[in-house]
Formats: C-alpha cells, structure tokens, sequence
C-alpha cells in the first residue's frame, strides 16, 4: 500500500525535458519500485498521459540498466491502445446513447504520441462507439510538457499553437467536441 504522506510517483519527464537525468533516474527507479508487483507477474500497465506512458516505454530502458524497465516498456500501454485491443477482442463495447446529439468531433494528436505511437487507436474506439471523427493535421500544440507554462516561453508556445491547432480550433463547430490525449494539449486548447 502507498504510504498516504509519501510524494505522488513521477515518470521522470518532466526532468528530462530539462536535461535534469540524475532526478529522471531517480524518479523511474521509485516507479520501478512501486509498480514491481504488476511488472514481476506480467500484468499490463495502462496510463492515460501519453508523455508518462511513452517515457516508460522510450526512456526507461535507456536511462536504468534494469530488467524492470525492459518489462516496464514492454507492458506500458496508452488507455487508448488497451481499450481498441479490447474491442477489437470483443471483451468490450463503447456505444454511445442512442439518443446522444449528432456533433462534430475533432481529434488532436499529442506530439509525443504521434511521435512513438499512434493515434489509429483514438480514431478506432470513437469509430467503434459510432462517432464520425476527424483526425485534425495540426502539428504541435505547443506546450511541450512545461515549456507553454514557463513566463519566459508561454508566447512562443501560443505561437507555436496558432500555426495550426487554434485555427482549426476556432473554426470548429460551435459544439464540436475536441478530443486530445495530453494533459498539455488540453490546457492550450481551452486556455
């Protein structure tokens, strides 16, 4: 059981991101250490951040030579990976309301994702949920992790979002849903 007054985990990206290694080790050494019970039995770990997922499958076994890491990425999945692969099985199914109203649903790839990963599986489960969705060519949102919150960089990060992504955005139908993965993506969609 996780110790109630202990620091909540990190997978390390946020340090990384800064060229900070020592404490991006050290923060994937305590995850290591919390999840040890799933990764030793094989148990698949489903993350919903792209950023934290991706780190434990593309850094981790770079930054500790641990076979936890190996096994780690091997098992790391996005919620949206585990959940079409499920459908896919037939272990689930995502309907929507019949009744629910018909509206536009636009889908923004975070960077990382798009960049490691995939998001056929984003565009799967709304299909397979009956939603007509469109995968908007929006490049980056900007943020990069911290990089869109920091005083120094907020403009050249809301720069970087009206290449693409806020227009496309702005030009949305009034009650289009907007779906994005990241946490970062989301805060400079609505911000």
């Amino acid at each position: 059981k996780p110790d109630k007054g202990a620091r909540p985990l990190c997978c390390g990206r946020t340090f990384l991101s800064v060229g900070a290694v020592k404490q991006a080790k050290e923060e994937a050494e305590r995850t290591l250490a919390a999840l040890k019970p799933f990764i030793v039995r094989g148990v698949p770990v489903v993350g919903l951040e792209p950023s934290c997922v991706l780190t434990f499958r593309d850094e981790y076994p770079d930054l500790l030579d641990d076979p936890r890491a190996a096994a780690l990425a091997a098992g790391s999945l996005l919620l949206d990976e585990f959940l079409a692969a499920e459908v896919a099985a037939g272990r689930a199914r995502l309907p929507l309301p019949a009744d629910l109203p018909p509206r536009q649903y636009l889908l923004h790839g975070h960077c990382h994702q798009k960049a490691l990963a995939r998001t056929a599986p984003d565009l799967k489960l709304l299909r397979a949920a009956g939603v007509e969705v469109e995968a908007l060519d929006s490049g980056c949102c900007g943020m990069a992790g911290s990089f869109g919150f920091r005083r120094e960089t907020e403009s050249a990060s809301r720069r970087i979002a009206e290449l693409s992504l806020l227009p496309r955005v702005r030009a949305a139908q009034a009650d289009a849903f907007i779906v994005a993965d990241g946490f970062s993506c989301r805060e400079q969609i609505e911000g």
